[in-house]
């Protein structure tokens, strides 16, 4: 198992510093380079050239490489150009706030999620596993803006009863004393996110179900609930275990459409924004995060795997 974690981890450090050096390339393959996209079209030359020089641009190439990585591992994301602020300072604020609603969904998905999918293993091939499977056929296949604007329509114009839009808020805290305006876009977030996580279960849940241990505990006397609870319902759980690893990337790059619908100040409408206005230093920092994220989300769902299940021993033959 240590040496599984250290090979994960190893691996991790060299996936992040292969997409630093990507970062890095895509700066220098901007039209006009980083120094256009920041002044814009109507710089002058001697303003790109002093850009460029107080930027480093003018170093040999293995030189700027050196001294990105060495900015990154400090955590030295720029400054913002449009903002004038520091690309650490923008993060700092817009990710908790992402944390908060992405979490909430998250949460959300998790608890209603995986009931609805046992409920529908329970009453497999019932007129109730054919209506939930065509609520979540639908809810998956609805794009987020679609869902959030319909929300808004019903519930906030038409049924005056949330807010049109998010908290506009400072601090990260300050967006939970105002609950009904994050309702709608929680809801937009999670709905999608458990028809995702339900399917998975529901399907996790027939696998185990058909299993020989299944078989085995059922001649041993063993009840129904004990044999879907006990025995069925951990080993069913690794996918759902593998999605929340993956979902760390998404919890910490925040929903861009949910955000950009309900104007909510997270990662998500900080990158979009950034891309929008041309601001490099902004976007690759965000990017930048949010790789770092979505790493770890995957190294925390591999050793999850030995947590959840016994029998999974990495590392042996």
């Amino acid at each position: 198992m240590i040496g599984f974690l250290i090979r994960r981890l190893i691996q991790a450090v060299i996936v992040v510093i292969l997409v630093m050096l990507i970062m890095f390339l895509l700066v220098h393959v901007i039209p006009g380079g980083e120094a256009r996209a920041v002044l814009g079209p109507r710089a002058t030359n001697i303003q790109i050239r002093q850009f460029n020089i107080q930027n480093g641009l003018t170093l040999p190439i293995w030189d700027q490489i050196a001294h990105y990585i060495w900015n990154l591992s400090r955590f030295q994301l720029g400054t913002s150009p449009k903002l004038n602020q520091s690309v650490t300072s923008l993060i700092g604020n817009h990710l908790p706030k992402t944390l908060i609603l992405v979490g909430l969904a998250t949460i959300l998905a998790v608890v209603v999620a995986v009931p609805l999918g046992i409920y529908q293993v329970v009453r497999r091939y019932k007129p109730e596993d054919y209506v939930l499977t065509g609520l979540t056929f639908v809810f998956y296949a609805m794009p987020a803006f679609l869902l959030g604007t319909l929300l808004i329509l019903w519930f906030a114009i038409y049924l005056p009863w949330f807010s049109v839009e998010a908290p506009q808020t400072q601090s990260a805290l300050s967006v939970l004393a105002d609950p009904r305006a994050l309702v709608l876009p929680v809801i937009t977030v999670a709905a999608i996110t458990i028809a995702s996580f339900s399917r998975y279960m529901r399907s996790s849940m027939m696998d185990a179900m058909a299993e020989d241990y299944i078989r085995t505990a059922r001649a041993k006397g063993a009840s129904s609930r004990r044999v879907l609870f006990a025995h069925a319902f951990r080993n069913a759980l690794i996918p759902i275990v593998t999605l929340l690893g993956l979902n760390v990337g998404t919890i910490v790059s925040g929903a861009v459409i949910t955000e950009s619908v309900f104007n909510y100040p997270g990662m998500g409408l900080l990158t979009i924004t950034a891309a929008l206005d041309d601001d490099v230093p902004t976007l690759l920092g965000a990017l930048f995060v949010i790789t770092v994220a979505t790493i770890a989300g995957n190294f925390l769902a591999d050793v999850m795997y030995a947590v959840i299940d016994p029998r999974i021993r990495f590392g042996r033959a």
